[in-house]
């Protein structure tokens, strides 16, 4: 389901290509594997369940056809494990984390339903900006802060920085998202882009956003986690 989605910004920042190993035939086909091995549809059970997608252009669907974004994707594998998930896509292009504590509020007043967890996703644009690590942390320390006061717990989405900032500048935005999922108590996904750092045929032809196949694979290696950041049902 999409709640919202502005324009089309500076692609979200994928650095990645960053973290800076060219990959494998083998690394390649592990991650097809993946999405091959998804177990099969089980039949959708308990009250529905609502999770936030709140990031950039990596949740936004960038030059993808509306089916195809990560938020749909979860969303169709988690209910495919019996889940009765409802994804709302709250992803906006070119979102930097500044951009996306000024909205937050506007989104989360706005939700038509109680959401059960958010997924955080805010980073490569800091990067693409060159905007100081500290203020990334700040912005997103906030956001998480807020989220936690509406009693909606909050899963993180780490990004890693390129090497080509310096290795000061890489080991302080690195360190952002795991430092925040220990302060606050948040699961994370250590780096949301790591298939893709993997096999870059799963990126489109700007080596910055995925195709729906890696989107496919994002979401088929990270399901997991989102599914066990779920509140237990009573």
């Amino acid at each position: 389901m999409r709640l919202m989605k502005w324009g089309m910004g500076a692609a979200s920042c994928l650095l990645l290509i960053a973290c800076g190993e060219q990959p494998t035939s083998p690394q390649g086909e592990q991650v097809q594997q993946i999405v091959a091995d998804a177990p099969d549809e089980v039949a959708v059970e308990g009250p529905e369940r609502v999770i936030l997608a709140f990031g950039d252009s990596l949740f936004a669907g960038y030059n993808l056809e509306p089916e195809e974004g990560y938020p749909e994707e979860l969303q169709r594998v988690l209910r495919r494990r019996g889940i009765n998930a409802k994804v709302i896509d709250a992803g906006v292009s070119g979102d930097t984390t500044a951009a996306g504590l000024q909205r937050l509020d506007f989104v989360l007043d706005n939700l038509p339903d109680d959401v059960d967890l958010a997924l955080v996703e805010l980073g490569g644009n800091d990067l693409l900006r060159g905007i100081a690590p500290d203020q990334t942390k700040a912005n997103l320390s906030q956001i998480v802060e807020k989220v936690q006061a509406r009693g909606v717990p909050v899963v993180l989405m780490g990004m890693r920085a390129p090497p080509n900032g310096g290795p000061q500048f890489q080991q302080q935005f690195d360190g952002i998202y795991p430092a925040l999922a220990e302060q606050y108590g948040t699961a994370l996904v250590p780096f949301f882009m790591q298939v893709l750092a993997e096999d870059p045929s799963l990126l489109l032809e700007d080596h910055i956003h995925p195709t729906a196949k890696g989107v496919q694979a994002m979401v088929a290696a990270q399901a997991d986690t989102i599914a066990g950041a779920l509140p237990k049902g009573e």
